[in-house]
C-alpha cells in the first residue's frame, strides 16, 4: 500500500515531499528544469496563440471589416488616454471593435480559462481524467437557474436577473449534493459522484418540465432552448465586469490549493500524514469548483467539454503537478473557447451556430478516445 501511494507521488512529481533525500540531485534539478522549460514553452505558445486568436474575434464578423482599421481600433485607445464621445460615433469600426466583438472575445476568454481551471480541480480531486465540472450538478443547476428566469420573465426586466439566478442555481445544487454526500463531516468521492448523478437527472426533469409549459410561448421557448445549448452572443461589458469577480476570485483559489490537489494524488491517508486536511481541502476545492462553473454558466449558458478536454490535453503537455497545470489549463481553455466562439460566428454566416454545439463537436470525440483508451489499459492490467 505504501510502496503504491510513493509511486503516485512520484508520479506527480512531488520529491520535494516525501523522497527529496533519495533523488540525486543533478537528475533532480535536471528533471525539474526540463519541466519548467516544458511549461515555459507551453504557455509562450498557448498566449500567443490567445491574442492571435483575440485579434481574429474582433476582425472577423457580420460585418466585412479592414483587418488595418480594426488594428487601428485597437491600438488607439493604447496610444491615447481618452476618446471622446463624438469619435466613437464618427467611427463606425470603433464601435463594432470595442462594442460589439471585444466584451465578445473577452467573455469567451474568461469563461474557457474558469472552466479549464474547474475541470483540472474536478480531474485532480476525483482522480478521474473523465471528470468534469458537470459532475455535480453544478453546470445543470445554474442552467435551471437560467431558465426560471427566461420562463417567468425575469430576463426581460434586467440584465442581472439571468446571472443572479443561474449562479444561484448552480450553488444550490452543489450544497444539495454535497449534504447528501456528507456523513459525520467527511465526504465519500464516490457518494459524491452518485449524488451527482442523481441531482443531474432531476435538475433535468425539472428543466424539461419548464421548456414544456412554456412552449406555447415559442419566443420563450426559443431563448431557453438557445440558453440551454450555450452561447456568447449579444454579450455586453457589463456580463464582463459581472464576471470579473467569480473567475478571478476561483482562478486565484484554485492556484492557492494547488499544492494540496498534488499531494491529494497520492491518496487521501497520505495526504493526512503529510499535513493536508483534507476534508477542508475537499470542501474548499469543490465550493470553488462550483463558483467557477456558475460563474461561466450564469454568463454563457451550458457549455459543456471544456472542462473535460481541455484541463487532459494539457496534462499530456506539460505533466500533472497542478501548480503547473491549473495556469496552462487557465490559459488553453481561454484559447479554446475563443476559437470556438470564432467558428461559430463564422461557419454559417450570416447566421450564428451556438458555442456549446462547437465544444460539444470537438469534446464528444475526446472523450470517446479517453473511455476507449482506458478500457485498453484496463483490459491490459
Amino acid at each position: 500500500m505504501k510502496q503504491t501511494a510513493l509511486k503516485r507521488v512520484r508520479a506527480i512529481g512531488l520529491h520535494d515531499v516525501v523522497e527529496k533525500r533519495t533523488t540525486p540531485p543533478l537528475q533532480h534539478a535536471s528533471e525539474r528544469d526540463r519541466q519548467l522549460t516544458k511549461f515555459g514553452v507551453f504557455l509562450l505558445v498557448t498566449t500567443i496563440m490567445l491574442i492571435v486568436l483575440m485579434v481574429l474575434g474582433v476582425a472577423i464578423g457580420g460585418v466585412p471589416t479592414p483587418l488595418s482599421a480594426v488594428l487601428h481600433a485597437l491600438i488607439k485607445p493604447i496610444s491615447r488616454s481618452t476618446i471622446t464621445s463624438e469619435e466613437r460615433l464618427n467611427n463606425p469600426v470603433f464601435a463594432i471593435v470595442w462594442l460589439l466583438r471585444m466584451p465578445r472575445a473577452v467573455m469567451a476568454a474568461l469563461v474557457g480559462a474558469a472552466l479549464g481551471v474547474a475541470g483540472a480541480q474536478m480531474q485532480g480531486l476525483f482522480q478521474n481524467p473523465l471528470a468534469s465540472p458537470d459532475i455535480l450538478g453544478v453546470s445543470a443547476g445554474g442552467s435551471l437557474g437560467g431558465v426560471i428566469a427566461l420562463a417567468t420573465g425575469l430576463a426581460t426586466r434586467s440584465t442581472f436577473y439571468l446571472p443572479l439566478l443561474s449562479f444561484s442555481g448552480a450553488l444550490f445544487a452543489l450544497i444539495v449534493v454535497y449534504a447528501i454526500a456528507t456523513r459525520r463531516a467527511r465526504t465519500g468521492i464516490a457518494t459524491l459522484l452518485l449524488a451527482g448523478v442523481a441531482v443531474n437527472a432531476l435538475i433535468g426533469a425539472i428543466t424539461s418540465f419548464l421548456i414544456t409549459v412554456t412552449w406555447v410561448r415559442y419566443e420563450v421557448a426559443q431563448q431557453i432552448i438557445f440558453w440551454l445549448m450555450g452561447g456568447l452572443a449579444n454579450r455586453t461589458w457589463a456580463h464582463v465586469w459581472l464576471g470579473i469577480p467569480s473567475f478571478v476570485i476561483g482562478i486565484a483559489l484554485a492556484l492557492a490549493f494547488a499544492r494540496d490537489l498534488d499531494i491529494l494524488a497520492a491518496g487521501e491517508e497520505v495526504a493526512s500524514t503529510l499535513g493536508v486536511e483534507v476534508e477542508r481541502s475537499k470542501r474548499v476545492l469543490l465550493v470553488n469548483a462550483a463558483l467557477l462553473t456558475g460563474g461561466a454558466v450564469a454568463l454563457s449558458g451550458a457549455i459543456g467539454f471544456v472542462g473535460l478536454v481541455v484541463p487532459h490535453a494539457v496534462r499530456l503537455a506539460i505533466g500533472p503537478t497542478h501548480r503547473r497545470l491549473l495556469p496552462a489549463s487557465a490559459l488553453a481553455g481561454a484559447a479554446f473557447l475563443v476559437f470556438a466562439d470564432l467558428l461559430a460566428r463564422t461557419l454559417d454566416r450570416p447566421e450564428e451556430i451556438q458555442v456549446g454545439i462547437i465544444t460539444a463537436s470537438f469534446g464528444a470525440p475526446f472523450f470517446l478516445y479517453l473511455l476507449m483508451r482506458r478500457m485498453h489499459q484496463e483490459s491490459l492490467a
